[in-house]
């Protein structure tokens, strides 16, 4: 059983499948999700698609579209950004056992629409995304890292 700091994230996983079966671009494990508790917090991510198949059980399902509940035999499809975000909370009194599918090829970004947060996969680094800054900010003064003799002095042309 994986569990984290808040018990409404708690669910039970298989051993990582995807290690087991040795492969290189899909991540899939077997989830087990109790009764009133939720998935991964809402999210999307931007170089990941993921699929879910509902192996047993019920779930209610949050997307971009709104809630719909899924059920034994569903397939559900989330595409890369915004429109694939979702999450899963089972409102019934049995525990819903689903397959989770990853398409995953080097770096990941997970966004997190409701707290704010940014996810980086594999390396686990979360950031809050309202610390986005100018590509550009504290490059003003590059120069300054380089030896100095290297360095040409800009001509009256380049400094206007």
């Amino acid at each position: 059983m994986r569990r984290f700091f808040l018990p409404e994230f708690t669910w039970n996983t298989s051993p990582r499948l995807s290690k087991i079966a040795d492969s290189k671009h899909l991540q899939y494990d077997i989830r087990s999700l109790d009764s009133g508790r939720f998935s991964f917090p809402y999210h999307f991510h931007r170089a990941s698609e993921e699929l879910f198949f509902i192996l047993s059980g019920e779930v209610t399902l949050r997307s971009s579209e709104g809630f719909q509940k899924v059920t034994q035999g569903d397939l559900v499809f989330f595409e890369e950004g915004p429109l694939g975000a979702h999450q899963l909370y089972n409102h019934s009194d049995a525990p819903c056992v689903y397959l989770d599918i990853r398409a995953m090829f080097g770096i990941d970004v997970c966004e997190y629409p409701d707290s704010g947060k940014i996810y980086i996969l594999p390396y686990q680094e979360v950031f809050e995304s309202d610390s986005k800054v100018d590509y550009y900010k504290g490059e003003e003064n590059v120069a300054s890292n380089w030896p100095q003799e290297m360095i040409r002095k800009p001509s009256e042309s380049q400094i206007r």
